[in-house]
């Protein structure tokens, strides 16, 4: 199979680029600016311009473009450049395969799609929730129609937060928790809805493989935890205390209110409802097993 990749220099995007190639693929990586390899080709979403010939013979395209969420207050600025990053490119990418008759788009959203869940169990049935992030989410999955009405079997990946060794979510916790500051943050109450780098990859591969596999999909493990939950097993991954609360007042003043209450206060508690139905043979199926491998 010839993929291109949009979005692979991220911890994902790289993970992915890694293991298709092992698997046999050919894939082809989409880069903003001058190819500097053999398998890069060059695009530019903001004048929805690319390569000549980029996506000839190419079997699918994985759009995997978004920039960081949580890495500053949500200014008005930052929100329009959280959803320009994200759904232009989608709707060029969407085009661009409608255009070209490429059969199988793959589009990265999130969990965030659903809102605030509370505790109630939401598969790939639940409807949009409320909040900057669900807008987000219902616009980029929106981006894609171009693709579906051309026929291209366009699968909506809903990620969650994703268990890596390096980079991501445990990129900022490993540091707090080695010195034993890990902390229980606001109630606890709160559904993290996790995955493991190698089931993110993983899951995304067996969307690209089975044709049978469209539409929105949960990728999350299969026991989704709270994040009182969550503190407890890193805590203990790491040999370190986690008796700290951080109150939710602080970390609003610390990091913007409504950032804090949309990523950190409230949650989903989702369940990979699609992946299980179609027997997705998930390597880490617990919280523990996914933080040993991205610890050891």
């Amino acid at each position: 199979m010839r993929v291109a990749i949009a979005g692979s220099s991220g911890v994902i995007g790289t993970a992915l680029v890694r293991q298709l190639r092992q698997a046999g693929h050919e894939v082809l990586r989409l880069v903003r600016g001058r190819p500097r390899g053999p398998d890069e080709r060059a695009w530019d979403p903001s004048a929805a311009t690319m390569d000549a010939g980029t996506l000839d013979g190419v079997d699918a395209v994985v759009n995997l473009c978004g920039s960081a969420m949580a890495d500053r207050r949500w200014s008005g600025e930052v929100k329009q450049a959280i959803r320009d990053s994200r759904i232009p490119p989608t709707e060029v990418l969407a085009t661009a395969v409608a255009e070209h008759r490429v059969p199988v788009l793959l589009n990265a959203s999130g969990v965030g799609y659903y809102g605030d869940t509370g505790d109630r169990e939401v598969d790939e049935t639940a409807p949009v929730g409320a909040g900057f992030l669900a807008q987000v989410c219902r616009d980029w999955e929106a981006a894609t129609a171009a693709a579906q009405r051309a026929g291209a079997r366009v699968v909506r990946l809903r990620t969650g937060l994703v268990i890596s060794p390096s980079g991501g979510l445990m990129g900022q916790l490993k540091p707090l928790f080695a010195v034993g500051l890990g902390a229980r943050l606001g109630s606890g109450a709160q559904y993290m809805p996790w995955i493991s780098l190698d089931d993110e990859v993983g899951a995304i591969r067996f969307a690209l493989e089975h044709d049978e596999v469209s539409g929105p999909v949960n990728l999350s493990g299969p026991d989704p935890v709270t994040n009182e939950e969550f503190t407890k097993a890193v805590g203990e991954a790491m040999h370190r205390p986690t008796l700290l609360v951080v109150p939710g007042f602080a970390l609003r003043l610390a990091r913007g209110a409504e950032l804090v209450d949309e990523m950190v206060l409230m949650g989903q508690r989702a369940v990979p409802a699609a992946l299980r139905r179609h027997r997705y043979p998930f390597q880490h199926s617990t919280l523990p097993a996914a933080l040993g491998a991205a610890l050891q």
